[in-house]
Formats: structure tokens, sequence, C-alpha cells
């Protein structure tokens, strides 16, 4: 397929940070490791993937803000178009050996409004060659093959994916998932949890999940596979129905096909309001 400039760009920079990510997925036993918090891991891995992925975005647009999951913001306040990166999504996967991994990468366009939004998207899984991506108007590919959200409509078909809270996961979201999930399970085929959030997001897109729900993830876990969900035909929103292209610090997301989504959302919705 003929990619646009933009797109011909995220994706030259993702397949040179895999390059070494699939080398040291096959190493894994020797990277050096870091906790940035209770079950919250770093890697070198991780911190020589966004170098990469920085240095290829840099040279081919310069001048462009970044948002970063490793080294945070830069670029200033008035940006007008910002990376949004998740250089190793899934990084206990990774370091458990676990095929299940992405390098997440996001495009934000400023409007004259003032206003956000998100103009493309891109998922990688080096491990499994997919390369998830879309850009705004322009419809969402696997590889070179367009995808499209699933078309059932009857929950007990239906199968969803999440992410159970951790030991980092704040305690104020733990009684909200446990609402969620206690409502859901009598009503569908399953939920997986499998711990890439960016992944989750693109497997809704091809229609392999129904719905994907999470609470208080981070902007460059999701500012791709939301892009990828919507341009694949489906609805990625907060909780409340709002957009999310502004991407919030703490992300509540719920994203899923056209019949579906908004008995997910509701159900992660009272989850949040209920009292108790």
């Amino acid at each position: 397929m003929r990619l646009s400039a933009v797109m011909t760009v995220m994706q030259n920079a993702a397949e040179k940070a895999a390059r070494r990510l699939l080398r040291d997925f096959n190493e894994v036993e020797q990277l050096q490791v870091s906790i940035k918090g209770p079950g919250d891991f770093v890697s070198q891995a991780d911190i020589r993937a966004e170098r990469t992925i920085r240095e290829e975005l840099e040279r081919a647009r310069p001048g462009y803000a970044f948002l970063m999951e490793e080294s945070g913001a830069s670029g200033g306040d008035k940006w007008d178009w910002r990376w949004v990166v998740d250089p190793l999504d899934g990084t206990t996967n990774f370091l458990h050996g676990l095929p299940h991994w992405a390098i997440s990468i996001g495009l934000q366009k400023r409007q004259q409004d003032g206003s956000v939004e998100i103009v493309a998207g891109l998922v990688y899984n080096p491990a499994a060659n997919e390369m998830f991506w879309a850009e705004k108007g322009a419809g969402a590919f696997l590889n070179d093959r367009r995808i499209r959200v699933s078309a059932r409509r009857d929950m007990l078909e239906s199968l969803f994916a999440t992410g159970i809270p951790f030991a980092k996961v704040p305690a104020r979201l733990r009684m909200p998932f446990a609402r969620a999930m206690g409502t859901l399970m009598p009503q569908v085929a399953g939920i997986r949890r499998f711990g890439a959030a960016a992944l989750d997001l693109a497997w809704v897109a091809a229609g392999r999940y129904e719905g994907y729900w999470e609470l208080g993830i981070r902007p460059w876990d999701c500012a791709a596979g939301a892009l990828i969900v919507r341009e694949a035909g489906g609805f990625c929103t907060a909780p409340d129905g709002t957009d999310l292209n502004d991407l919030p610090d703490d992300v509540m997301i719920v994203a899923g096909n056209t019949h579906l989504h908004g008995k997910l959302r509701a159900i992660v919705e009272d989850s949040l309001t209920a009292k108790g």
C-alpha cells in the first residue's frame, strides 16, 4: 500500500525500535530492570526503544512536541503537533517472556479553535508481526488489510477485555472495577486480561473483542488505539460518553463496536457512580 508521509515516518520508527526490542526479548534474562512503583517496571529495553523512536520522529518532523512514557512531556505547552509514545506497552509481559507487547505511537494536532484531536495512530506487536494503524478519515488497517469492528449484537456471544487492577492501581478504582466485572460476567461469553492496553484497543478494532474498558490508564497507553478503534467503525469514549481527544493524565476508557459500546459504557459508568 502507498502510505502517507506521516504514516511512513511512524512505521519506520516503530520497525527500527522493534528490531532491538526483539533481540532484547530473546535475551530478557540479561536485561537491567528497575521498579517505578508497585508492580510497575521499566527495563533498558523500554529506554532504548524510546530513544530510537524519538530520534527517528525528530529527524523526520523537527519541532513536534512529545509525550512519552519514560521521559515525559517536552516541546512546551503551545505545540501544534505532538507525538504520544509508549515504546513498550506490556512491559510486564515482555519481562516474563510473554509475546504480547507492543509499540504505540499516536499523533495529536491542535486545531485553530484550540481543541485537540488524534490524527494518526500505530500499534505494532513485533513478536506477531502485526501492525495496526489508522489515520483520521482514512480507515483502519492490520498490515495491508482493512479492518472493522465486529458486528456482534448479543452480549452472550461477545468477548470483552479489561485491565484487572494490580498493585499500583489506586484503591479508589478497585471497587468500581469489581462492580463492573460483577455486572458484566453473567452476561457475556468471556472477559480477558492480556496486559497490554494498546493491543486490547487494536484487537477491538480488528473485531477480536467486542469491547474493552479500563480505569486510570495513561495517554500513551491509548492515544493510538483510540483512533484505530474509531477508524474501524467503533466507538472509544470516557464512561460518560465524552471523547478522549484531549487525553487527560488519568484516562477512563470504554471502547466497543457500534452495537455494544453503549451497553458496556453504561455498566462502567454505573460502576463509578454507585454508592457504597
